[in-house]
């Protein structure tokens, strides 16, 4: 996000708005803004060029394509260097089944949100992806067995 853009009411109550439902027209945007359509397409376009809107997804019900497993993934590597974490993070962003990487401190290196079909489904991928790789020295797993929430927004 760029320093220079400071968001008024207006960018505020679009925020909001596309974060509850991305997927309404401008039009109907507009209306529920109390703002013109071409104000509203306006506005959207510079929070977006600004970086403020970052990309408008559907999220899907993993349950519904299979993705049944949710686990949450503490890794520490052997090796802390810039590079080797950048390695990493290269290896991960290439599985799809990696929905989350975060680089932590303190304790372990990262923190990653996997969703997987099932328990077999996530050995293959600690296998391919953790064991397999040399820098890694240790992998901490939690298993989700209830999600109580979930949420994508962040208060604007």
């Amino acid at each position: 996000m760029s320093d220079e853009l400071i968001l008024d009411e207006l960018d505020r109550r679009i925020l909001n708005a596309l974060q509850a439902d991305s997927s309404q027209t401008n039009h109907e945007l507009a209306q529920a803004v109390h703002a013109s359509p071409p104000t509203c397409l306006r506005r959207v376009k510079r929070l977006t060029d600004a970086g403020v809107i970052e990309k408008q997804v559907a999220i899907v019900a993993p349950a519904s394509v299979g993705a049944r497993l949710t686990a949450i993934v503490e890794i520490t590597l052997d090796n802390q260097a810039a590079e080797r974490q950048q390695e990493f993070e290269e290896l991960v962003a290439g599985e799809a089944a990696v929905l989350q990487c975060y680089r932590v401190s303190p304790g372990p290196d990262f923190v990653l949100i996997v969703q997987v079909a099932d328990m077999p489904a996530y050995h293959a991928l600690a296998h391919r992806v953790f064991a397999a790789h040399a820098n890694v020295r240790n992998v901490k797993s939690f298993f989700s067995i209830h999600r109580s929430k979930f949420d994508t927004r962040i208060d604007v």
